[in-house]
């Protein structure tokens, strides 16, 4: 696994600058346009100014888009057009090691992008509190969701238009519909309730309670349903990609 993850890093250390303007140039414009924009003609949301309302939000999106791009079209890439998998098999490495290993680089990609929307608040003029270092493994594990998620996708695909469902009918609704933009407590309980199974809204819900210092009593289940997901989603990926390996 560890060789997987420093071969894809040592690889994306020739790009590094290219892929992180890709993975961040979405929540950064929708930080500048929803913030400083529509955030000038929209009050307060639980308390917050609606600038700082959206931020944390758009960090966990920036790990969203990054470890789920990695896994599908990156993943997609060395599976068929490069034929890396198959050469990466001709070693010890095994479809186990192989697999988990894209996970882990897609979780890191992730990560690196999070930490980097993180770091990036203060410029406008968000300040996050000290409880704010908390966000990092749990970034990390958001990351290893939609990076096996991604994989999952891939492990499914025939080409690279398939990854055009992905993308339309599952990244971008969550996009839009985890709480990123709204207060989820505006919409009916049965469609929240829906809404929060995915890891998503509930880390939304965690990094704007760790940006702003402001623990409440929901946070252990909102944990816990990431890491419940991101376990599940991780095995499957793992089986399902080893399973198309070997066929």
């Amino acid at each position: 696994m560890l060789k997987v993850w420093l071969r894809n890093f040592r690889v994306w250390l020739k790009h590094a600058r290219a892929s992180l303007i890709g993975n961040l140039g979405q929540p950064f414009l929708f930080l500048l346009a929803m913030g400083y924009g529509l955030g000038r003609h929209v009050p307060e949301i639980e308390g917050l100014p609606y600038l700082q309302f959206i931020a944390p939000g758009l960090v966990t999106t920036a790990v969203m888009y990054s470890a789920a791009f990695e896994t599908t079209y990156g993943s997609y890439t060395r599976l068929t057009t490069q034929s890396t998998f198959e050469g990466i098999l001709m070693t010890p490495v095994n479809a186990f090691g192989l697999a988990a290993g894209e996970i882990m680089w897609g979780a890191t990609k992730g990560l690196i992008a999070g930490v980097i929307m993180l770091a990036a608040l203060p410029l406008f003029g968000v300040t996050p509190s000290l409880w704010a270092g908390l966000l990092i493994p749990l970034l990390f594990v958001e990351g290893i969701f939609f990076s096996s998620l991604g994989l999952i996708m891939t492990a499914l695909a025939s080409s690279y238009e398939f990854f055009n469902y992905f993308t339309s009918l599952i990244i971008t609704p969550l996009f839009l519909f985890s709480g990123v933009f709204f207060s989820l407590h505006t919409l009916d309980p049965v469609l929240r309730l829906a809404i929060k199974v995915f890891p998503l809204a509930n880390t939304v819900e965690l990094s704007r309670m760790l940006c702003y210092g402001n623990i409440n009593g929901t946070w252990s289940i909102a944990a816990g349903t990431v890491l419940l997901t991101s376990a599940v989603a991780m095995f499957t990926g793992i089986v399902l990609l080893r399973r198309r390996l070997i066929q």
